[in-house]
């Protein structure tokens, strides 16, 4: 693959070229992200710790902005590289630093409540549904909804749903949606290798598979199968932005709610912030407060495993290139024993901490409870709707109850129940069941 492929600014929808001034196309493209409704809607949306108390941890917006920023320092790390090697006219360190600051403010725009766990709940739904409401449909169409994919999602809502007055949706660069899609492959492709991590997951449904194969087409990028291709280069370093974010991050959420004890996180934290740091740990010994101390390991850590990251990416870049590099950044960087320390214990002790077991445990009856009155309604015809139905359907805003098929009748009901925040689902749910009534 090449880079001048890969640095598309052409818009997908767009047929004229946007007017040019100071500001980079990959520019506007993050400013059209943080100022969408999908992207305000993360603020109340899980990323650890559900509706929190506190106001210290982490949501999805929250991370996402700061998923943005290590993206921003990555791609600018391995722009100044690529245009060195490259020889690249036209384009700055910077541009691969925009390209991926906006693929990662987007990366956990397509998830819908309660994390995970509100995947796995629609997954489950679809699984284990009364009668069979994906007959008819193709194999691929029944597999996006029996394997729901928030990333798919993801891609769904800035292509279409997004300005869907727009062909295009929120019309992205080719290259920032490149960057955006880490699993670019259909959900029902045979003979994917699971090891694989570009092929674990899939990244578009069969909605908008036209859209990703314009997508593919302009980037040149590397083909698998007719429905898979390779990553776009970048997609690796917004992976690797997430995956320091929600690692090191979240680990220090779990201290600040008790589950991570302070000696545990100061001793693995300074495994990586302090390594071959001979004589550099005197600002540490001036704080005193424990708080303090903990934003400030966290602080070198990430700067430790940006450089390590963007190092990692050069070193591997020729297989990048060619689509053989099949692995996270993340998993070349020189701190493994600390890093799978540091995801034992989140495993165990954040991720698996009561509080946040619970309220997953209850997006379950959340998500499948809406599913169960927002289906039906979409699906009956209008002749053989009940009372309920009828007033269930008058709740859905109006460009959800199109559709002229089933397919697209399920999509606009999972589009309706994923793009909840944690505190509306919850709320809608107890009011259609009749747990609480709506107040004046």
């Amino acid at each position: 693959m090449d880079w001048k492929d890969l640095l598309s600014k052409e818009r997908l929808g767009r047929t004229r070229p946007t007017n040019s001034d100071a500001r980079s196309p990959y520019q506007r493209d993050y400013d059209r992200i943080v100022f969408s409704s999908a992207f305000r809607r993360l603020q109340d949306k899980t990323q650890v710790f559900p509706l929190a108390e506190s106001d210290y941890v982490r949501t999805r917006l929250t991370h996402s902005l700061e998923a943005s920023c290590v993206g921003r320092s990555l791609g600018t790390l391995v722009g100044d590289f690529a245009i060195k090697e490259g020889k690249l006219n036209g384009f700055t360190p910077q541009d691969f630093g925009n390209i991926v600051a906006a693929a990662c403010i987007a990366h956990d725009i397509g998830n819908p409540p309660f994390g995970h766990s509100g995947e796995d709940a629609i997954r489950l739904w679809f699984k284990t549904a009364e009668k069979d409401l994906l007959a008819g449909l193709t194999p691929s169409e029944r597999a996006d909804f029996l394997e729901f994919e928030g990333n798919a999602q993801g891609f769904r809502i800035l292509t279409r749903l997004q300005q869907r007055q727009n062909v295009g949706g929120l019309q992205l660069t080719y290259a920032v949606l490149g960057a955006f899609s880490k699993y670019p492959r259909e959900s029902a492709l045979r003979g994917m290798d699971l090891k694989k991590v570009s092929e674990k997951k899939f990244g578009f449904f069969q909605s908008e598979s036209g859209h990703f194969e314009k997508v593919a087409r302009a980037l040149a990028l590397k083909t698998k199968t007719n429905r898979a291709w390779c990553r776009h280069p970048l997609a690796f370093l917004t992976e690797a932005a997430d995956d320091i974010c929600y690692l090191i991050v979240d680990f220090e959420d779990g201290y600040r709610r008790g589950h991570v004890p302070f000696s545990n996180i100061e001793k693995l934290f300074k495994e990586i912030a302090f390594r071959g740091a001979n004589g550099q740990q005197s600002s540490y010994q001036k704080i005193n407060d424990e708080r303090q101390k903990i934003e400030y390991l966290r602080a070198r850590v990430i700067n430790a495993l940006i450089l390590a990251v963007a190092e990692g990416f050069k070193e591997n870049v020729a297989q990048i290139l060619d689509g053989n590099f099949e692995q996270p950044l993340m998993s070349v960087v020189p701190f493994r024993a600390p890093l799978d320390e540091i995801e034992r214990i989140s495993i165990a002790d954040v991720y698996g901490a009561p509080t946040v077991v619970q309220i997953e445990t209850a997006g379950f009856e959340v998500l499948g409870g809406l599913l169960k009155c927002v289906v039906p309604a979409l699906l009956v015809d209008e002749s053989n709707r009940s009372p309920a139905e009828r007033k269930m359907l008058a709740l859905l805003p109006p460009e959800l109850r199109t559709g002229t098929n089933n397919y697209e009748k399920l999509l606009n009901a999972t589009d309706f129940v994923s793009g909840m925040t944690d505190l509306f689902a919850v709320t809608l749910f107890r009011r259609l069941k009749g747990i609480e009534l709506p107040r004046s």
